[in-house]
């Protein structure tokens, strides 16, 4: 898709000229103004956590999350500030899952390529054959006994 085609919004679904943004020209004035007041509340209230910054100024979590993620919002200069674990939600200073998570996954990765490289050494013939005079074991048909 080209510059200057017509879009849908993906926040409001509203059709817009499509520029840069994913979104319209009236989303992008939103998010600003949303980040502008989390960015004052926090000057003045560093040690809140996601949860309250989301309570005192309406911002939804999710978009506080896109601002720690975009690097608006800095985990740095709020000690509290973290952000929902995409996978089960608990509080997160950095990636998209927490270390439970990301254990489980890697460990569920793991496994399926154990079993897809099974699978292979299984289906492949030549690797059968190869395996089979490896171990000394001589086969003879029933005709030749």
């Amino acid at each position: 898709m080209g510059l200057g085609d017509l879009s849908n919004c993906s926040r409001c679904g509203k059709v817009f000229v499509k520029t840069i943004y994913d979104i319209c020209p009236n989303c992008v004035k939103e998010i600003d103004e949303e980040y502008h007041i989390c960015a004052e509340y926090l000057r003045e209230n560093k040690m809140v956590n996601i949860y309250e910054l989301s309570e005192a100024t309406g911002v939804s979590v999710r978009q506080i999350t896109q601002f720690i993620r975009e690097g608006r919002i800095s985990i740095v200069d709020n000690p509290n500030m973290g952000y929902p674990c995409e996978s089960c939600g608990t509080v997160i200073s950095k990636g998209r899952l927490c270390k439970k998570c990301s254990d489980r996954l890697t460990k569920g990765i793991k496994k399926v390529l154990e079993e897809k490289e099974l699978e292979q050494e299984i289906n492949n013939p030549e690797k059968k054959e190869k395996t089979y005079y490896q171990f000394g074991v001589n086969f003879k048909s029933k005709n030749n006994r």
